[in-house]
């Protein structure tokens, strides 16, 4: 009988492991090329989402070689915190060159007056902003009232962020006329309730400062041709009886003087 031989045993693979930290390996590679690829999308839909906000704000560049171009850039900061409205001014904003090259700027006539004022309303019916301005010519000169929903919060001095370009319009279409300007707030009767301001004198003050600083800081109006006063709510338009009336009453005045008006300015 033929003696059976016993089968000699596998010595253990020692080296198994290596097939499961390959694959590890393998998956986290691809979990590092997902992540890159997420990144790289974001990186898209940021500059997408920034070159909207340029767009929005009037800040793309201009390709007609004869239009002034009011701001070429944003600079988009974080605004530091300030204890009073007044003295914060928002985002910093390039400056607007107020002369053309080769041309002086004039004093504005009637006739300007008028090519002013359709210049506004366009932008105006183009962007759906009529209700936010009221424009009229009188022997003062251009009045350009801005109603306080489209330019401030209630109760607030602040400029608001999204009528910067509305500004930036304004700013340009008077840019080349040496008229003196005058800024003029008003309120309607209602008490003020604030922390910040004591009375509707200080209000439509600080309202109409701020837009100086606004024109001076970023458009290079000459601070010896602008001014600011406010009168509170005694130069009422309309009854302040009515919450439509206080709505009309409640705005600031930008007013470019005519040669009559000047006269009769202090």
């Amino acid at each position: 009988m033929a003696r059976k031989h016993k089968k000699h045993e596998k010595e253990p693979n020692h080296e198994r492991w290596l097939v499961s930290y390959a694959d590890f390996i393998t998956l986290l590679f691809a979990v590092f090329v997902v992540l890159y690829a997420m990144s790289q999308t974001d990186k898209k839909k940021v500059e997408e989402v920034m070159q909207s906000l340029r767009e929005s704000f009037g800040t793309a560049k201009s390709h007609a070689a004869n239009k002034v171009n009011v701001m070429e850039s944003l600079d988009m900061r974080v605004i530091p915190s300030l204890r009073t409205e007044s003295a914060s001014m928002g985002p910093v904003q390039p400056q607007l060159k107020l002369n053309k090259a080769g041309k002086e700027r004039k004093h504005a006539d009637e006739k300007d007056f008028k090519k002013i004022k359709i210049s506004i309303e366009a932008y105006l019916i183009k962007h759906g902003m009529q209700d936010k301005v009221d424009l009229e010519i009188s022997r003062r000169g251009l009045v350009i009232s801005l109603k306080e929903a489209g330019l401030f919060d209630s109760g607030s001095a602040f400029i608001k962020l999204s009528s910067y370009p509305l500004l930036a319009q304004i700013a340009e279409s008077l840019a080349n006329f040496n008229n003196p300007l005058r800024v003029e707030g008003h309120t309607d009767n209602l008490p003020m309730v604030s922390n910040t301001y004591q009375s509707n004198w200080e209000l439509s003050t600080t309202r109409a400062t701020n837009i100086v600083r606004h024109m001076i800081s970023y458009y290079k109006f000459d601070p010896e041709k602008i001014s600011a006063t406010g009168y509170g709510e005694f130069r009422p338009i309309e009854d302040n009886g009515t919450s439509e009336g206080r709505a009309k009453n409640r705005r600031v005045n930008i007013v470019m003087l005519s040669i009559e008006g000047a006269a009769g300015e202090p």
